[in-house]
């Protein structure tokens, strides 16, 4: 009798998110348990329960999973993950922390195909700002852009403090060169804007980031994209459907990305790295890069 698929979730926060529950067994897990309040002093014991508890050919059909809401701490826990296994005995490990490893790969997937398709160029140089780019989603979206040769600046309404040690985090995690910006006042948002090429509004539910007006001020926008679902846009003039649509109000005939287009992708992109998890014959470790490749592949 073959042993059960079991995914063991880990977060440091109270409970799992049950849209990663969904997906895991949806994908062909047959048994999802969830662990919380997970440290990163823990995971070193939680990996070897599940190494150890089976043969070396079973390890296949266990697997872990790194949530809550912070990428940093989650790039921690699968680096100590990884550092904790004993080959032969290792399991596959797959790290997306409030699913924005998934939803960041599917956003700027989703924005070089636009490149592409309407502009026919790349995000090679391409000046790339990130609203509200201090949380998890806009974190790894501006880590993304930024590697593949974008030159990135995070900006925040509130206090810019916070969108400079973002990007000094990131920077100094993943070797990236991004600035944290002001976008309190008008003015400033006005010239961040004049230089942008790719605007990516990544800010709470319910937040609208960039007016019309803002929009027809960006003389050089190519691509917007949002990932609000919730009234009011993101970015007025992006419906949620929209996957390189003109928006009305720019003068450059940039496009826009709403979220559903985005979400679409995020959902086959978790779904193919769960399945590879499942079917691969040697362990995997999977974080926004991994995702960032499975996402291009989904938008072809």
């Amino acid at each position: 009798m073959e042993k059960p698929h079991i995914l063991h979730m880990l977060t440091p926060g109270t409970n799992v998110s049950a849209f990663d529950v969904n997906m895991a067994l949806d994908a062909g897990y047959h048994a999802v348990i969830p662990y919380t309040g997970v440290t990163l002093e823990k995971i070193a014991t939680l990996v070897q329960d599940a190494i150890f508890s089976r043969s070396p050919k079973a390890e296949k059909r266990t697997g872990m999973f790194i949530g809550g809401r912070d990428i940093g701490l989650a790039a921690d826990m699968l680096a100590r993950a990884k550092e904790s296994m004993v080959p032969p005995f290792e399991v596959s490990v797959f790290a997306d922390p409030s699913g924005a490893f998934t939803t960041a790969a599917a956003m700027v997937a989703t924005v070089e195909r636009q490149l592409k398709r309407a502009h026919n160029t790349t995000l090679t140089d391409k000046q790339v700002v990130v609203l509200g780019g201090t949380g998890p989603v806009g974190a790894a979206a501006a880590v993304l852009a930024a590697k593949n040769g974008a030159k990135v600046r995070i900006a925040i309404a509130r206090d810019v403090a916070d969108a400079r040690s973002t990007a000094d985090d990131c920077n100094a995690r993943y070797g990236t060169a991004m600035e944290g910006m002001d976008a309190a006042a008008e003015t400033l948002l006005n010239a961040l804007l004049e230089d942008a090429e790719v605007v990516l509004a990544t800010s709470k539910t319910g937040v609208q980031v960039l007016r019309a007006k803002h929009v027809g001020a960006a003389p050089r926008l190519l691509v917007a994209a949002d990932v609000n679902a919730v009234p009011p846009a993101g970015i007025e003039g992006i419906r949620l459907t929209d996957d390189g649509v003109p928006l009305p109000a720019a003068s450059r005939g940039a496009v826009g990305i709403g979220p559903l287009t985005i979400g679409n992708i995020k959902y086959q992109t978790m779904h193919m790295l769960f399945a590879e998890m499942l079917h691969t014959e040697k362990p995997v470790y999977l974080d926004f890069r991994e995702a960032f490749e499975a996402a291009r592949k989904v938008v072809g």
